[in-house]
């Protein structure tokens, strides 16, 4: 299934002039950072490892531009963004799930620093609340050095759950990992620290828990507890 994915539209290698544009985006961002969210982080997270050093200055104040929403002189790192996408390929990224657990596939068409600014470009059609959180979470991934899967989706969150369902709704997913009814919406510190102390109990070998998943759960259950606090 796929859970997000945009297309990069851009000018060939040997073309003589260096053009950019947009094109499909299927990027749900709603609850931030969505699955949108972590497919542009993860683009370009991937691609500016391959970037010249002496460009990657000019990436960071492109970002910032786009951020606050600054209008962004042309062209931009020796590209021209534009609307038109006449002669230019298409690199195609999507982020896709399946069971409880997500995939990532890059488009290889046109060079690192294409994907890279096609990335940064896409949150200019974004709203600028949205731009702002999801601006720092794609700073953040630029310091990701590690392989593309859970462990970066994990870090991007901020914590250790890296399912789908945590990333479509953190807040729903906390509530049903923690033990809530179905239909909860309003819970206090002291019913999440309550559900936490249960849960934890339980998920202990000591009290019966399944000793090889013991450490993963205990682990889904403290980072229950911290989505749920956070949101109080």
């Amino acid at each position: 299934m796929i859970l997000a994915e945009f297309e990069v539209w851009h000018s060939r290698p040997i073309a003589p002039t260096r053009r950019l544009a947009l094109g499909l985006m299927h990027l749900p961002v709603d609850p931030v950072p969505g699955f949108g969210g972590v497919l542009l982080a993860a683009v370009l997270s991937v691609h500016v490892r391959e970037v010249d050093d002496d460009v990657v200055a000019d990436v960071h104040r492109l970002l910032n531009e786009v951020e606050r929403g600054q209008r962004v002189v042309q062209p931009r790192l020796r590209h021209r963004f534009q609307a038109d996408r006449h002669g230019l390929a298409v690199s195609v990224h999507r982020l896709s799930g399946e069971g409880d657990s997500i995939t990532f596939a890059f488009g290889n068409g046109g060079t690192a620093l294409q994907q890279v600014l096609g990335s940064i470009y896409v949150l200019e059609r974004l709203e600028v609340n949205t731009r702002r959180e999801l601006a720092r979470l794609m700073r953040k991934a630029m310091s990701w050095r590690g392989p593309l899967g859970s462990s970066f989706v994990a870090y991007l969150m901020g914590g250790h759950a890296s399912s789908i369902s945590a990333v479509a709704d953190p807040r729903a997913w906390a509530l049903e990992t923690l033990g809530f009814p179905s239909g909860t919406v309003k819970v206090t510190k002291k019913d999440v620290m309550a559900k936490y102390r249960e849960s934890l109990r339980i998920a202990h070998p000591d009290h019966g828990g399944n000793e090889d998943n013991a450490s993963n759960a205990i682990r889904d259950l403290t980072e229950a507890r911290r989505v749920l606090l956070e949101t109080l």
